[in-house]
Order: structure tokens, then sequence, then C-alpha cells
């Protein structure tokens, strides 16, 4: 098991433009990011960018950094675009799939991600938490998934995501936490797949490999980190941040 995390990134952002670049406690959110994959301490980390800035931000910072074409439809196909260009040896067969607006994520996900994936079986790894505040359940921009776990409660099978509080009646809802861990063959896979219906009308691009077939494990994790869409979530990280280095 060789693992590398890929931390797709751009600055096209439509609600908060720029955000890799975004300060957060004197340090650019990308290169937060990275800094927090490395502390994972899973494999290589590098930045798969678009734009000339942010790889002189991850490189002044002593990451590493690689170009990626700026039209591609999705972090998804940055991240392969990035694999094929600094592991043309096949020398990584894990693929971790690390969202460059997650400035305070806990390390720790990452290798929960890839032991759910190796645990169950399954192609594709990633992270849940138990939501605490029902009326969070409402939230669309909540993504909810439903799971089988295990005895112990700490790894399952995915079966469905949603921006809906799902599933109905009594019990927790699992908030899900927007990190990948692919086999290398299963991205292959997805990226060559077209966008399915459940992906298109949820608007959640991991409906596509569950309607493809392709398993998805779990892991339970104890929160859910913040991610950074809106000039609103920059400040909560920001003031996250900066309680964490008081």
């Amino acid at each position: 098991m060789k693992p590398i995390v890929l931390i797709p990134a751009r600055m096209a952002s439509t609600r908060l433009p720029g955000k890799p670049l975004a300060d957060i406690g004197g340090v650019p959110m990308i290169v937060r990011v990275w800094q927090k994959a490395v502390e994972a301490g899973v494999g290589p980390v590098v930045v798969a960018c678009s734009e000339k800035e942010v790889q002189q931000a991850v490189e002044a910072a002593g990451g590493r950094a690689v170009m990626t074409a700026a039209n591609l439809p999705s972090g998804s196909d940055r991240v392969w675009a990035a694999l094929n260009a600094v592991d043309r040896s096949f020398e990584h067969d894990f693929v971790v799939n690390l969202q460059g607006d997650l400035p305070t994520f806990d390390p720790e996900c990452i290798k929960a991600a890839i032991d759910a994936m190796v645990t169950t079986g399954a192609d594709i790894g990633t992270c849940a938490a138990e939501i605490e505040d029902a009326a969070e359940a409402d939230n669309p921009a909540t993504v909810k998934v439903v799971a089988t776990w295990d005895v112990g409660g700490t790894r399952g099978i995915a079966h469905y995501f949603s921006r809906s509080r799902i599933p109905s009646g009594k019990g927790p809802w699992f908030a899900h936490v927007g990190l990948y861990v692919y086999r290398r063959e299963a991205l292959q896979r997805f990226v060559g797949l077209q966008p399915s219906p459940l992906e298109q009308r949820e608007k959640l691009e991991q409906l596509r490999a569950i309607e493809a077939g392709i398993k998805i494990g779990v892991g339970r994790v104890d929160d859910v980190p913040l991610s950074v869409d809106t000039p609103a979530d920059l400040e909560k990280a920001r003031a996250a941040v900066a309680r964490g280095q008081k």
C-alpha cells in the first residue's frame, strides 16, 4: 500500500474567488491544507492547481505543486491529471483526493478513510461524522450519507448520499466529509464515466460511483471539518485558527 495525497485547487470559485490564497492567520489556505496533509504522514503530498500563483505559494512554503489544465470539469479530473503527471511509473496504488478548502480538517481523517476502504474491501474510501444538531440534517449544504456500519460502528459501506435528511425515522444522521481515497484503477474508471442521473439531480459527484456499482467504504470520525465556500466560512476558519493559536 503506497498512498499519495493530491489536493485539487483552483482560483475561479464562484462564491469565493481566489480562495486557495485566502489568508488565514498569515498563511494561504491551500498551504494550511497542504501542511495538514503532510501531518497525516501517509505519503507524499502534491497540490494540483491551474494557476501559477497557487503553485508559487505552495513551493514557497516548501511543498510541491503541479500545474493542470484550467478547464477540467471536476476536482477528481484534476487529481487524475496530476497523478499521471507526477507518478508515471505507477508507484502509488492509493490516491487521496483532499479538497483544498478544508483548512481545519483532522489529518487522522485520511487514515480513517484508508482504513475503511481496506477493511471493507471497497474501491473508494471516505469519512462521515454523526450530526449532533438535528437542524443541520435539514441543511442542504450538509451532505448526508446512509451507510451500513460494522458492529463497532466505526466502518461501513455507503448506500446513498443526499442533501436531504436521510434516512427517515428515529436514529442518527451522518454528515459526509468531502475527502476520498481511491484505488488507482477505481479512480481511472470513475473519471472515465459520464455524469450519472442521480449525480446530476443531487449535484453530488460521489453518486456517479454508487450508480456504477463502485463500492464506497466509510470511516467514522468525530467531526466534520469546516469547508470554506463563502466569505462567512472564511471568517469562521480564521476565528477557529486564531483560537487554536492562542
